[in-house]
């Protein structure tokens, strides 16, 4: 069985066990450390998960944890797929309520992804991901999520002429929003995808329509420092250079960094101030079967060498450590379920040249394609 069998099989067994991720969720909550998100931090995202499809429980799902941060506060990620049960969901929402922004654009962009010979499928297949705001949005209601696309299917890479490929992805994200970027935001985009070096890969496009019209672009594989530093000078990126060359020194003296990625908000203007650095110590491929899995104590040497930064909440980082655990089997209605659970990444975030924030993001799946 494929992947994608694999997934449908998984829908169609979750569908059997309720109706919505608020309900899958509600029965997780003896995994997920107070620590990590608070009673009433997780009724929040209770409240936004009872709004979507059980279904969702077949692909990653997770949440952003600000490790820099006492609260116990989350937001919290879906992933969804087009031609699957959760699109069925959406483009059914967006027939009948016309009110429904966020299932308007899904449905938009899946429609996109499931006409015939569809270019834009061709490079980042069927997969959305959405992000939606509940800590750190710090109100009662569902603010508009964030939306990000991977060219998962064909990557683009530095240096391999696909300058028209980065726009076709930038502008699928932007008009289903009913937006359209602008002469300057298309050139910067341009630029923040001809100012990579070879070897290196533009990892995801974001948008986060309840902040602003900016297009987060993430861009991995950086080998040194120095082309790290060099690229974010070639973009016009316009904080202290030197801030972020002191950052990944202070982690290389403690950690082996394998690689390491930036995350870019390219506005109007330009690129902006804020900055995300992901260090990476494992490196991940897509296409990998074994993905989303972690070794248990493949990030340990990462998350000792976080403990030194002042900025991080201890008890947090300890309660971080435990997330990692072994596939565990799961027996509910229709039957058993494998649980998947782990660290996707950990990103730092440089702010008005300084190291201001650490988020990790954590991942849960599940797959009902048990064998016996």
């Amino acid at each position: 069985m494929d992947i994608d069998e694999a997934i449908i099989l998984t829908q169609d067994r979750l569908a059997e066990e309720g109706g919505s991720m608020g309900e899958l969720l509600g029965q997780f909550r003896n995994r997920v450390s107070p620590i990590l998100i608070g009673d009433p931090e997780w009724e929040r995202i209770l409240v936004c998960a009872g709004k979507l499809p059980i279904t969702m429980g077949a692909l990653p799902f997770g949440f952003e944890l600000p490790l820099h941060l006492r609260s116990p506060q989350a937001d919290f990620g879906v992933s969804l797929a087009s031609g699957t049960r959760t699109a069925d969901f959406f483009h059914e929402r967006a027939r009948t309520d016309r009110t429904d922004e966020i299932a308007r654009a899904v449905s938009q962009l899946f429609r996109q992804m499931e006409s015939e010979h569809s270019p834009l499928r061709e490079v980042v297949g069927r997969k959305l991901m959405l992000e939606y705001d509940i800590g750190s949005a710090q109100d009662s209601a569902c603010s508009l999520p964030g939306m990000f696309l991977r060219p998962g299917e064909r990557p683009i890479v530095g240096a391999g002429g696909q300058a028209d490929e980065v726009g076709m992805v930038a502008d699928a994200l932007v008009s289903c929003l009913g937006w359209e970027m602008s002469d300057d935001q298309r050139k910067h985009v341009e630029q923040a995808y001809l100012a990579q070096p070879g070897d290196t890969r533009m990892d995801s496009f974001g948008v986060f329509p309840s902040r602003s019209r900016a297009i987060r672009l993430a861009v991995m594989g950086f080998k040194t420092p120095r082309e790290t530093c060099g690229y974010l000078e070639n973009t016009g990126w316009p904080g202290d250079i030197s801030v972020v060359d002191s950052v990944i020194a202070r982690f290389r003296e403690r950690v082996n960094i394998v690689r390491t990625g930036l995350n870019i908000d390219v506005q109007e203007e330009g690129v902006g101030p804020t900055l995300g650095l992901t260090l990476i110590v494992k490196q991940r491929y897509t296409k990998d079967s074994r993905y989303w899995l972690d070794g248990l104590t493949d990030w340990d040497p990462f998350l000792d060498a976080l403990g030194h930064e002042d900025l991080v909440v201890p008890e947090k980082l300890t309660a971080l450590a435990d997330w990692v655990s072994k596939p565990t089997m799961l027996f509910a209605k229709s039957g058993r379920f494998v649980l998947l659970r782990g660290i996707h990444h950990i990103k730092l975030v440089i702010t008005g040249n300084r190291l201001g924030k650490a988020k990790a993001y954590v991942f849960m799946v599940l797959s009902g394609a048990v064998t016996n």
